[in-house]
């Protein structure tokens, strides 16, 4: 269908603006900018409660923000990755999407500070990420959160640590975990499909974006065949966590995540692949300015509760 007349609105704003491409820019000026403009932004919706604090890591503290609804608890609760390709984005980047999925859905939500590239290279994020997954089910009870309903999710880059890090706990005796959330993840590096042909320039996310941050985030060319870093690579994708995997129709990444659903079908795991037609790389993110933004967020939220009042 055609591109969702609020996204076009968005994206011929944005290139009115004329601002350099990402891939031309170093992560620090990058990060400078997207901290301006968290600056100025509107605040998110409220929520009960919302902490942060630092949990222990595999290189140091993990600096993490919870969010708690409305309610008596103990709650079910989803550790969050967020997106920024591995290089960019924080908790602060990510606090409103965290705040409507934690009313939303019912649930605590515990987003994850990782550390980033290339400062830290892969394997260091999800190193991080299973460490804070290995944490909140061991410390569940300290946050009002029900250790027998836990859940991971996150978007693009969080999208693929969430794949990543239930593999890491199926394979290394980690916890149970009872869905994953999968926001127009990226799950393979050595893909060339067709939406990449189709989306990679005009629709925000470029195929130069992808390369900038695919050499920030990995050592080598080695690295791409790591199922760590491509999670579609791996060879056995059965008994994982029940998932839902969002993808948009003009985004680079569509096919590969929806392929990911497929293998997951395959190996019999239970999978939702839902596609946002008219949208863009990032829309989960402008339910602020998109009217289908706001919809898929509310039925994200939804499906993830119910997935809670199901385990």
């Amino acid at each position: 269908m055609p591109l969702d007349p609020q996204t076009k609105t968005y994206l011929d704003q944005m290139a009115a603006l004329n601002m350099p491409a990402l891939s031309s820019l170093p992560p620090d000026v990058i990060r400078q900018g997207i901290a301006a403009q968290i600056a100025s932004a509107p605040a998110g919706e409220a929520v009960a409660k919302v902490e942060n604090r630092s949990i222990p890591g595999p290189a140091g503290e993990i600096p993490v923000r919870i969010y708690t609804p409305e309610g008596t608890g103990p709650f079910p609760v989803l550790v969050f990755f967020h997106g920024g390709g591995w290089v960019i984005c924080n908790l602060d980047t990510h606090d409103g999407q965290c705040r409507s999925l934690a009313n939303g859905a019912g649930c605590v939500v515990v987003s994850v500070d990782y550390r980033l590239a290339p400062e830290h290279k892969f394997p260091a994020a999800p190193q991080d990420c299973y460490a804070a997954t290995l944490w909140v089910a061991e410390h569940a009870a300290e946050i009002n959160g029900d250790a027998s309903r836990i859940a991971v999710g996150g978007d693009s880059a969080g999208g693929n640590l969430t794949a990543v890090v239930t593999q890491m706990v199926r394979d290394q005796g980690g916890p149970r975990l009872v869905f994953q959330l999968m926001i127009y993840p990226g799950t393979d590096f050595t893909s060339q499909t067709l939406s990449k042909k189709e989306n990679g320039e005009g629709y925000f996310l470029t195929l130069e974006d992808m390369d900038w941050f695919e050499g920030h985030y990995l050592n080598s060319e080695a690295d791409k065949l790591n199922p760590l870093a491509s999670p579609l690579l791996a060879k056995d994708l059965s008994n994982l966590p029940p998932a839902l995997i969002l993808t948009a129709e003009y985004d680079p990444l569509r096919d590969e995540g929806e392929e990911y659903g497929r293998r997951l079908r395959e190996a019999g795991v239970p999978v939702i692949v839902r596609r946002y037609n008219g949208l863009i790389h990032g829309f989960f993110g402008m339910a602020l300015i998109v009217d289908e933004a706001k919809r898929a967020v509310q039925e994200t939220s939804q499906t993830l509760r119910e997935a809670f009042a199901a385990s």
